[in-house]
C-alpha cells in the first residue's frame, strides 16, 4: 500500500491576515466542514482530531512543528492515522488569499486505498477546503487567532501494522 498525496489550492475573497486567523482556529472546524466531527487542541501545538472518511471514523494526534504566522502551518501525525501536511498562504492582492495545501497519508486499509487511488480522499479535502472559503467569506472576519510562531524539527520513523501488513514510513523534517 503506497502513501497517498493530496494537493490542493483554494483561492478566498479575503486578505491573507484574516484567512490565517481563521484557519489557525482548528477547534470551529467541525461547524462547517462535513468530514471533520471533532478537534481538541490541547496545547499550542497538540490537536486531536476525529473524522469521517471512507465509510468510517478516523482519529489521530499531530503535532504542529511549524507555525510562521502569514505564511505556513505544518503538522505531522503523533497517533493514530498516519499523516503529514503542509498549508501556505499567498497573498494574490490585499484582498484575495491563495492557500496551498499538501497532505501525505497512509491509507489504513484497503477501502482507504482504493479510494485515494480513484480520486476520493482527494475530492474530499477539496470540498472541505471550499466549506472553509465558504464559511469565511460569508463572516467576512476571522472568529479568533493564534499568532505564534512554532519552529521546531521533528524526526521520526513510525513503524505501522493494520489490516494489510506492515509500513514503515519516514519523517525528516527541519524548518
Amino acid at each position: 500500500m503506497s502513501v497517498g498525496l493530496i494537493k490542493i489550492s483554494q483561492e478566498i475573497d479575503l486578505p491573507l491576515r484574516t484567512v490565517y486567523n481563521q484557519w489557525t482556529q482548528f477547534e470551529e472546524y467541525p461547524k462547517f466542514m462535513a468530514a471533520i466531527k471533532e478537534v481538541v487542541q490541547f496545547s499550542n501545538s497538540k490537536l486531536y482530531w476525529k473524522a469521517y472518511f471512507g465509510g468510517s471514523v478516523q482519529e489521530w494526534k499531530a503535532e504542529i512543528y511549524e507555525q510562521d504566522p502569514d505564511r505556513s502551518i505544518a503538522w505531522q501525525s503523533i497517533a493514530g492515522i498516519t499523516n503529514t501536511g503542509r498549508v501556505d498562504f499567498f497573498p494574490l492582492t490585499d484582498t484575495t488569499t491563495l492557500v496551498k495545501l499538501e497532505i501525505k497519508y497512509l491509507p489504513q486499509n484497503i477501502f482507504l486505498s482504493a479510494a485515494g487511488m480513484l480520486g476520493f480522499v482527494q475530492r474530499r479535502v477539496k470540498n472541505e477546503l471550499l466549506h472553509f472559503k465558504k464559511h469565511l467569506e460569508l463572516r467576512g472576519v476571522e472568529s479568533g487567532a493564534w499568532r505564534g510562531e512554532i519552529l521546531g524539527t521533528i524526526k521520526t520513523s513510525k513503524v505501522h501494522n493494520n489490516s494489510v501488513g506492515k509500513f514503515e514510513i519516514n519523517y525528516e523534517h527541519s524548518y
